[in-house]
């Protein structure tokens, strides 16, 4: 009875312990594997300057078997971009194998590096506390892979510049367009000189202006203005726009005159640009004025200061004789000066909400100020004989001043040519 017990009691032992040792390596794999996802890459990608480079694509490479070929075949288990300040952080990564990381950005030389997780430490006591070996692994899967520098490639070129003017004349779906930006024979003058070069518009001698027959309204910038034509300086304008037949979108008080929209300059590029022009006209008198545009982001900063002085002078003569009376003539000559100056100033911001949302405001400023002196002599003989002269000096003043403040918002559809616009202006 005693030789049968011993090996039955053996077997049973074993076959407990094994058991166990089943559970536990099952449980210690499992807590293993669920450990080995744990690896995280971070870093940050600069040039060579040390500035951050957003937008560069980020992979980190494997190899791994293919089944196909039964060869080791490198493949990508993480792609990204690089965020703002230029930083990249891969996550759920196992920690053991190694990887390579791969880095690339238009205009600048790729980068391939080999980064793993350190699985060399040890521990130095065979009995490590649970605890003490995820704290050590959670040390092991944090990886900075620090500052990655990218060199710009050898063979782009440095600068690349694509020159291209806009043509004088252009055909728009509601109007005509007259580009007179780059006109330099009315620089210095006021928009009554751009009209006389534009075709269609008719000036006559005193600056009124007819657009097929009749007074057109004048807008600035796409809304009514109670700016005259020769307050608007030429070096400030862009472009003419003739609207013969408003649409529905334009205020229905326009007549049958149509509407001459002018078109002030305003830039959109990004970063800094402006202009500074000066100059002399043939009587002495100074024509200035300067343009600036700051673009950053969402922001876009715009002003334009100018001052022209003017100076006119006239020479009338007039003979009349009258054929019904003998010797009844009528001599008149004299002299008319006019002189002045006129200041404009236009500042504003616009404010990009997104691609298709734009607020602007706009603040608009003119002054001026023209002083007249005439000089007429007559002389006159009447049938009698009688022989008389005189002298009239008339002396004139004319001082203006206009504020325009302008709040606009637009708003343009997908589709070329619909938006929709609403604004505010006080003149």
């Amino acid at each position: 009875m005693k030789k049968i017990f011993l090996p039955v009691f053996v077997l049973t032992f074993f076959f407990i312990r094994n058991t166990n040792a089943q559970s536990i390596t099952a449980k210690n794999y499992s807590n293993s594997k669920q450990n080995m996802n744990t690896g995280h890459f971070y870093g940050k990608v600069v040039d060579a300057a040390g500035k951050s480079v957003v937008g560069a694509s980020v992979q980190l490479l494997q190899k791994k078997s293919d089944s196909a070929t039964h060869t080791l075949k490198e493949v990508a288990v993480k792609t990204m971009i690089t965020k703002n300040g230029g930083d990249f952080s891969i996550e759920d990564l196992s920690i053991i194998g190694s990887y390579t990381l791969k880095i690339s950005f238009m205009g600048y030389k790729p980068v391939e590096m080999p980064c793993s997780f350190d699985l060399k430490r040890k521990d130095n006591t065979a009995n490590t506390a649970e605890t003490d070996k995820t704290a050590a692994l959670a040390n092991i899967s944090e990886k900075d892979l620090g500052n990655i520098k990218l060199e710009q490639d050898a063979t782009v070129l440095a600068d690349v510049t694509v020159v291209a003017s806009k043509p004088l004349f252009q055909i728009g779906i509601d109007r005509k367009i007259f580009n007179v930006d780059k006109n330099i024979v009315t620089t210095g003058q006021t928009a009554t000189e751009v009209m006389k070069s534009v075709p269609g518009v008719n000036v006559d001698i005193d600056g009124n202006i007819t657009l097929r027959n009749a007074a057109p309204t004048i807008y600035m910038d796409g809304r009514p203005t109670t700016l005259t034509l020769d307050q608007i300086p030429a070096d400030a304008i862009s472009s003419v726009e003739l609207i013969t037949n408003p649409s529905a979108k334009f205020e229905a008080s326009t007549g049958n005159g149509g509407i001459v929209n002018i078109v002030l300059k305003k830039d959109n590029k990004v970063g800094y640009n402006g202009s500074v022009r000066t100059g002399v006209d043939s009587r002495g008198m100074l024509n200035t004025g300067a343009d600036i545009n700051i673009r950053q982001n969402k922001i876009n900063v715009f002003a334009s200061v100018m001052y022209n002085e003017r100076k006119n002078i006239t020479n009338s003569s007039i003979t009349r004789n009258d054929l019904l009376v003998p010797n009844n003539l009528v001599n008149e000559s004299g002299i008319n000066t006019t002189e002045g100056h006129f200041g404009f100033a236009r500042f504003g911001m616009d404010y990009f909400i997104d691609n298709r949302n734009t607020l602007t405001f706009t603040q608009t400023i003119g002054s001026g100020r023209m002083n007249g002196f005439n000089n007429m002599g007559i002389d006159s003989l009447n049938a009698t004989g009688i022989y008389a002269y005189g002298n009239s000096i008339t002396q004139s003043l004319n001082q203006t001043n206009n504020y325009i403040s302008s709040f606009d918002f637009q708003h343009t559809y997908a589709k070329k040519g619909n938006e929709c616009s609403s604004y505010v202006t006080y003149n």
